[in-house]
C-alpha cells in the first residue's frame, strides 16, 4: 500500500456531525416550500430510492484527484450551468459527453498527462440566485432556482417550490448516468472508433484539421502499441459526475452509510461542490460537506481572504487527506492578478494539500446592450492563461479547469474561432441561466490550455 492509499484511510469521522446537523446552521439559498407535509413525504420517498453512485467510484475519483494534486493528472470538469428536465434526451447527453471526450483527447495529447473527466451533469438541477424574488411588469414572484425546485416560466404556478421535483430530479439523474455508463462501457470513448468522437460541426470548424491530426496521432499510437504487444489495447475511460450541493434536504436524503466502509457518503454524485454564496465557514453547506467522505470542492471568488481559506481547510480537511479538497478560483480576467496570489501564497506557506482549479466562466459574466447575459471568449481564455502564470510564479500548480459548456451549436458566449458578436447571440441563445461555451469554443479552450502549459513547461512542484 502506498502512502497516498494509507492517507486516504487516515481520517476521522467528526464526532459532532450527522447528515442533518446542517439544520442547526444558517442555511442560505433555500427555497420556502408552502406544503411542509408534502416536503417530508417527498424526502421520505427519496430516502428509500437507490443511490445514484457507489462508494468505490467515489474512492476511485478521490485517488485520481490526489494524483492531480501531485501533478500526475489534470482535471477537466465541465457541463451545463443548470440542467433542465427536458435535456434528459439521448442526443443532448451524448453530445455533452462527446465534447468533454474531445477536450480530454486534446489535453492528453498535448499535456502528456492522464485526464480526470468529470461532468457537470446528472444532478446539476439547482442554481443559486441573487434575490429570492423577481419582478416583471409590476408582478413579483419567487425566483427560478433550477428544475430541482421550480419552473422557469414566469407564472405563479410555475414558480411555487414543488418538493416532488426532487423525485423527478433523482429519476432524470439516474437515466443520465445510466446512459453515460452504457455509452462508455459500449466503446463510445474507444480510440479504435474515432468516428464516435465526431460531431457534425468538425468538418466546418477552423479547428478541424488540428483536432483530426490529434485523433489520427493517438490512433496511430494505439495501433503501434498493439503491434508491439500482439494484442488489442483496451482503453476504457473513467467518467465521474458532479453538481453543486445547494438544496441540502435533497443531498441529506441521498447521504448514506454503506457496507464495509465507515462514515457517510453523498451518493447523489461523486464530487459535490459549494459556491461562493454558501461557503461561509459557520454556514449549513460547509457543515454538511465536512462530514461526507466524497471529494469536495469550494468556489473561491475575489472577495475571499486568505484566513477564510485556511479556516475552510481546517473545517473541511483537518487530516490533510489527499484528494479530499479542491479550491475552484473564479476571479475574472480583470481581477485575478491582484486577488489570486495572496490566496495561493497563504495555502502554500501553510503546507496544506489542495487541488487548485480555474473556473474562467463565472467571473467574466456581463450583459450586452441588447439584453443578453454573455461571456467574452477573450476574457475566458485570459483568465485561464493568467492562472497558469500566477501559479507558476508563486510555486503552486494549476491542476484543472471547471467550465460551463455544451455540445450544442449555441451562440451564448461571444468571440472564439468564428468571432461571434453580440448580434450572433440572438441566433441560438438557449440557456435558462448562464451562458455556456459552445462545442467549438470548448475545444479551442482545451487547445489554449495545452499551448500555455507547454510554453511554461512547469516543473513538478509540491
Amino acid at each position: 500500500m502506498n502512502s497516498s492509499e494509507r492517507n486516504l484511510r487516515a481520517v476521522n469521522l467528526p464526532a459532532d456531525w450527522a447528515p442533518d446537523s446542517w439544520r442547526a446552521r444558517p442555511a442560505l439559498q433555500m427555497p420556502t416550500y408552502p406544503d411542509p407535509a408534502g416536503l417530508e413525504q417527498a424526502l421520505a420517498e427519496l430516502r428509500r430510492l437507490p443511490p445514484l453512485v457507489t462508494s468505490w467510484e467515489i474512492f476511485s475519483l478521490k485517488k485520481q484527484l490526489a494524483e492531480a494534486q501531485e501533478g500526475k493528472r489534470f482535471l477537466l470538469q465541465g457541463g451545463d450551468c443548470a440542467e433542465s428536465f427536458s435535456d434528459c434526451e439521448s442526443g443532448l447527453i451524448s453530445n455533452r459527453l462527446k465534447v468533454l471526450l474531445q477536450m480530454s483527447l486534446v489535453l492528453v495529447h498535448g499535456m502528456h498527462l492522464p485526464v480526470v473527466r468529470v461532468g457537470r451533469f446528472a444532478g446539476q438541477y439547482a442554481k443559486p440566485r441573487s434575490a429570492d424574488s423577481e419582478t416583471r411588469d409590476g408582478i413579483t414572484l419567487p425566483s427560478y432556482r433550477g428544475d430541482l425546485v421550480n419552473q422557469p416560466e414566469f407564472t405563479e404556478a410555475a414558480r411555487v417550490p414543488d418538493p416532488r421535483r426532487m423525485i423527478k430530479a433523482h429519476a432524470r439523474s439516474a437515466m443520465t448516468m445510466n446512459f453515460v455508463r452504457a455509452l462508455i462501457d459500449g466503446g463510445f470513448a474507444d480510440l479504435h472508433h474515432p468516428e464516435y468522437w465526431n460531431l457534425s460541426w468538425v468538418g466546418y470548424s477552423p479547428l478541424a484539421n488540428e483536432y483530426q491530426q490529434m485523433v489520427s496521432s493517438l490512433g496511430d499510437a494505439v495501433r503501434f502499441m498493439e503491434t508491439l504487444a500482439g494484442s488489442e489495447v483496451h482503453n476504457r475511460i473513467d467518467f465521474y459526475t458532479s453538481h453543486e450541493a445547494l438544496l441540502l434536504p435533497y443531498e441529506e436524503a441521498l447521504t448514506r452509510e454503506v457496507p464495509r466502509h465507515w462514515g457517510w457518503f453523498n451518493l447523489s454524485t461523486h464530487y459535490p461542490w459549494i459556491g461562493m454564496r454558501t461557503a461561509a465557514v459557520d454556514g449549513a453547506h460547509v457543515e454538511y460537506l465536512r462530514g461526507v467522505r466524497n471529494p469536495i470542492a469550494i468556489k473561491v471568488g475575489p472577495s475571499v481572504h486568505p484566513d477564510q481559506l485556511l479556516r475552510l481547510i481546517d473545517v473541511l480537511n483537518p487530516d490533510d487527506e489527499p484528494g479530499r479538497l479542491t479550491f475552484i478560483h473564479r476571479m475574472g480576467a480583470a481581477q485575478i492578478a491582484d486577488r489570486l496570489p495572496p490566496l495561493l501564497e497563504a495555502v502554500r506557506r501553510d503546507g496544506r494539500r489542495v487541488l487548485w482549479v480555474c473556473d474562467p466562466m463565472h467571473g467574466n459574466t456581463e450583459s450586452t446592450s441588447n439584453g443578453y447575459k454573455t461571456r467574452r471568449f477573450d476574457n475566458v481564455r485570459s483568465e485561464v492563461e493568467q492562472s497558469f502564470d500566477l501559479h507558476a510564479s508563486v510555486g503552486t500548480r494549476l491542476g484543472g479547469v471547471h467550465l460551463e459548456l455544451t455540445g450544442e451549436d449555441v451562440t451564448e458566449c461571444t468571440g472564439g474561432a468564428r468571432e461571434l458578436t453580440d448580434v450572433d447571440l440572438e441566433r441560438a441563445y438557449r440557456s435558462t441561466v448562464d451562458p455556456r461555451l459552445n462545442y467549438e469554443q470548448s475545444l479551442e479552450i482545451a487547445m489554449c490550455i495545452v499551448r500555455k502549459q507547454n510554453q511554461l513547461a512547469v516543473p513538478t512542484l509540491r
